[in-house]
């Protein structure tokens, strides 16, 4: 697990962005794996910009979001797929039957994770997965206490993650409690995996994902397994860092071997 810690919130999606610009500069047919929420909006904001200056397309590519609430049509404003289309998809040269986010609508949804699944499975895999982090250490919609192993399924959420997501819906509206979200397993399957998180509420998650221990009592603490996985954090998102000093050691060295290497 690479641990890259930068001062502010827009230097986290800009050193994102430039690893998934790179995976789609040495591979345009790449299949990537993405996330919703406010975290990743500003990393989306720099592939928009570099898509429109003709730096990167997305016309070869193929992608696969981690997750939708359960009940919620793809029309509906408050759906992933809405947010997908609206702050991303619609930006970019993409062609919009290459990208896709788990039905919250299926007609039945205890059989839509496997066939997302083999969805995934007949695109290759995913190359580059992207993730946020819940304050309790949730990556898509896998709560404490997920099988670490786990695949693509209907989840329930905790009470935690409703509290945290209703300031996006009004007072009236239909808040799900359920979603279908990518399972651990499956995020483990990609090639490479970027988690961002931004903010001192998420420092005792980045924490134990880290430092703590491989518990589903932190879901994210898989990632310790996983073999090409970066967490870009700022400096709030560092702060309860045991070994803080030494990850920035630790980066300062892989930059310079870099430069070296390039030369």
């Amino acid at each position: 697990m690479k641990v890259v810690i930068l001062e502010t919130p827009q230097a986290v999606a800009n050193y994102g962005a430039a690893m998934f610009i790179r995976q789609l500069t040495s591979k345009p047919t790449s299949v990537l794996g993405l996330a919703t929420g406010s975290t990743p909006l500003a990393l989306y904001q720099q592939l928009i910009a570099a898509n429109q200056a003709e730096i990167i397309s997305f016309k070869q590519c193929s992608t696969f979001n981690l997750d939708e609430y359960l009940g919620l049509a793809p029309e509906h404003p408050q759906s992933y797929r809405h947010f997908m289309n609206e702050q991303f998809f619609q930006h970019i040269d993409i062609e919009l039957s290459n990208t896709h986010v788990p039905n919250g609508a299926a007609q039945n949804p205890l059989t839509a994770g496997d066939e997302y699944e083999a969805l995934i499975k007949a695109h290759g895999g995913i190359d580059i997965q992207l993730l946020g982090i819940g304050r309790n250490g949730h990556v898509g919609f896998n709560e404490p206490s997920s099988c670490l192993a786990s695949r693509t399924r209907v989840k329930t959420l905790t009470q935690a993650t409703i509290d945290d997501n209703a300031r996006f819906f009004s007072a009236e509206e239909y808040q799900p409690h359920l979603s279908i979200t990518m399972g651990i397993g499956t995020i483990m399957e990609a090639r490479n995996v970027v988690l961002l998180a931004t903010g001192e509420s998420k420092a005792e998650a980045i924490q134990a994902t880290v430092e703590g221990p491989l518990s589903a009592s932190c879901p994210a603490s898989a990632l310790q397994m996983h073999l090409s996985t970066t967490l870009i954090i700022d400096d709030a998102a560092a702060s309860k860092l045991k070994d803080k000093a030494f990850y920035q050691h630790i980066e300062r060295e892989n930059q310079a071997l870099l430069k070296r290497l390039s030369h």
